[in-house]
């Protein structure tokens, strides 16, 4: 299955169309940004349409995890597109406005109930790191450069943000990829824990898709329970939601999914979970 997200993209004059367009594989449902004229930068209304495809992949029950990519092999994501900045981003209001959009944008990802993946290749700058780090995992090919070049643009980057990067790799790896701005390596990335895993540029896509499967199959209840958990390890004590995360906890052994789970452990075969 592939479709546009609902809110209509604006085409240029020649017809070319920056757009999120979602597909839905396997167990594994697809964002994809697809700005390949400009290496997958994100555009205003490609903001605009983040939360509306997320809500469709949320919805459809068959998928188990959503993955996060850039149209083709030339970027994940090369940052918010620039070109867009002096009729978009020139005047308070504008900035104010830009900002609150791309804030919802990320917020659908970081609160989405199902896990998320951003599955990278070759570019992952400004922007694209910030939405990086708004899903749960990230996987890269090795030859892909990571960069927040914000201090030379002149950008303020906002209190979220920074702590996400922050809770990912810590404060002094933080400090260094703002104040040098400069580019990281796959295997740099690895190491300071901006990635999970790093895979091989020959044979990514299949890696990838095994990698994603492996999470698909497993049990979405589970699954969504323990993200909620996770999650409120980085919140402040009187912010945890702790109802909800024992109530989703319960609704794991109140689940079909939880007598599937040991029917299959006892007849030694694959459990088939369906969410419920």
């Amino acid at each position: 299955m592939s479709h546009l997200a609902r809110i209509p993209p604006e085409a240029e004059a020649d017809g070319y169309t920056p757009h999120i367009r979602t597909e839905v594989k396997d167990g594994v449902g697809w964002v994809v940004f697809a700005n390949p004229r400009r290496r997958n930068a994100v555009t205003y209304t490609m903001w605009r349409q983040i939360p509306a495809a997320l809500a469709d992949l949320a919805e459809d029950d068959s998928v188990g995890v959503v993955a996060l990519r850039g149209e083709g092999e030339s970027s994940f994501i090369s940052g918010a597109d620039i070109s867009e900045f002096a009729t978009r981003r020139s005047t308070p209001e504008q900035v104010a406005e830009y900002d609150r959009v791309g804030s919802e944008a990320n917020l659908a990802i970081v609160n989405f109930a199902k896990p998320t993946v951003a599955v990278i290749r070759t570019w992952c700058v400004g922007g694209g790191v910030a939405t990086a780090l708004g899903c749960d995992l990230r996987i890269a090919a090795e030859d892909s450069r990571f960069a927040v070049p914000a201090a030379r643009l002149g950008l303020g980057y906002r209190y979220s943000g920074i702590k996400a990067l922050v809770d990912v790799v810590g404060p002094a790896n933080a400090r260094e990829i703002f104040f040098t701005a400069r580019k990281y390596s796959a295997e740099e990335a690895l190491r300071m824990g901006l990635v999970n895993r790093t895979l091989p540029v020959e044979g990514f896509d299949a890696a990838a898709q095994d990698y994603l499967a492996g999470i698909a199959q497993n049990a979405p209840l589970t699954m969504q329970a323990a993200k909620l958990a996770i999650r409120a390890t980085g919140q402040d004590p009187e912010v945890r939601d702790l109802a909800r995360i024992d109530a989703a906890i319960q609704a794991c052994f109140d689940s079909e999914d939880y007598q599937e789970g040991r029917a299959a452990f006892a007849e030694k075969r694959p459990p088939v979970f369906r969410g419920r």
